[in-house]
């Protein structure tokens, strides 16, 4: 099983999903991409989700990231994921690369094809059309930033050719896998997904490895691997607190996560950690968990979000912090930039 050699960089992802009103919600991960750039994060991740709050709170990434572009000075801000079916491509093409000039070029572009099958009806479609739409609107895309000729003569300003090496592609499939591969894009792979009814205790590695393999394998000679592997975590000081609130927050979800055909062998905390891949505790007993995980083993990008535990603000901001200092460096994670907070941590030894 091969994985790539490059150094491991370190991702807080959000849905933008704490429990408050939606401009506060804003406000909270506005700060909290801050501390984890605080912290030495490298990369910093927001989803998209039209129409449902309680899905995702942010159906316009690119308008978000834009507003934080002044409050960060180097830590990478990406789309994980713009739904590319239901969006102009070529409106896609002109937003990004006018907000990559505004990030002094940080901007990581996420593409997929799209949520529930009635988010897509507002956008004139039905989601039987995702994968067709998503492979047209990519290659325009791509073929705008790179200057090429659109409909009437035009031409996209500014051209964005380097963004075609900021492309990640999100799947759940093999067949996903290969298409990021040939493309030579990054891969983006869930922090959990439904078990096939044929296999209901493969483990979320059983289910990854294959798409990386696959990409591996379809990726052109000379083209680095991007693998990029979210997993939901929730670091605290003592077990008894993350048992706590990953309790409260799993047991919220529950009936979407069945609707979802996820399938829960019970309902005691430990169960819901189990079927819903949730890494919850210390420092210790997240890395022991996550050190198990032979699919995060071969990425070159740890991304961490707190969803589906969701606790409260402080408590993520602190999680950021013991996940920096303690989790990502048991996983090969070297910080390349100094944070000021060596001695606040050592203290807490």
């Amino acid at each position: 099983m091969s994985k790539p050699t490059l150094l491991k960089r370190l991702g807080f992802f959000s849905r933008v999903l704490d429990q408050v009103d939606a401009g506060t919600r804003y406000r909270l991960v506005a700060e909290q991409i801050i501390h984890a750039e605080k912290h030495g994060f490298d990369t910093a991740w927001v989803a998209q989700h039209h129409f449902n709050g309680d899905e995702g709170g942010l159906p316009a990434p690119l308008v978000f990231l834009a507003a934080l572009a002044p409050q960060t000075s180097h830590i990478r801000l990406g789309t994980g994921v713009i739904t590319l079916p239901m969006e102009n491509a070529v409106r896609v093409a002109e937003d990004t690369a006018v907000l990559d000039k505004l990030l002094g070029g940080r901007l990581e572009v996420g593409f997929g094809t799209g949520g529930t099958p009635q988010a897509f009806l507002p956008f004139g479609l039905e989601s039987s059309q995702r994968t067709e739409v998503y492979g047209n609107h990519l290659a325009l895309v791509r073929d705008a930033w790179a200057g090429g000729e659109l409909a009437g003569g035009n031409r996209l300003y500014p051209a964005a050719p380097h963004l075609r090496d900021h492309v990640w592609q999100a799947t759940f499939s093999v067949g996903g896998g290969l298409r990021a591969g040939r493309d030579g894009d990054g891969l983006m792979l869930s922090r959990t997904q439904p078990r096939p009814p044929e296999t209901p205790d493969a483990k979320l590695s059983d289910l990854q490895n294959p798409i990386i393999d696959a990409y591996l394998s379809a990726l052109p000679a000379g083209r680095q691997p991007r693998i990029l592997g979210s997993r939901s975590l929730f670091v605290a000081d003592s077990r008894k607190e993350a048992l706590h609130f990953a309790d409260i927050g799993l047991r919220r979800i529950v009936e979407h996560f069945k609707a979802a055909g996820f399938v829960i062998p019970g309902e005691t905390t430990a169960d819901l950690i189990g079927a819903f891949d949730v890494h919850v505790g210390t420092p210790d007993d997240v890395i022991a968990s996550l050190q198990a995980d032979t699919a995060l083993a071969r990425v070159t990008d740890l991304v961490f979000q707190v969803h589906s535990v969701d606790p409260p603000h402080e408590h993520i901001l602190r999680s950021l912090e013991l996940t920096a200092a303690h989790v990502a460096p048991a996983l090969g994670w070297v910080q390349q930039r100094p944070t000021g907070n060596e001695r606040r941590f050592a203290a807490q030894v």
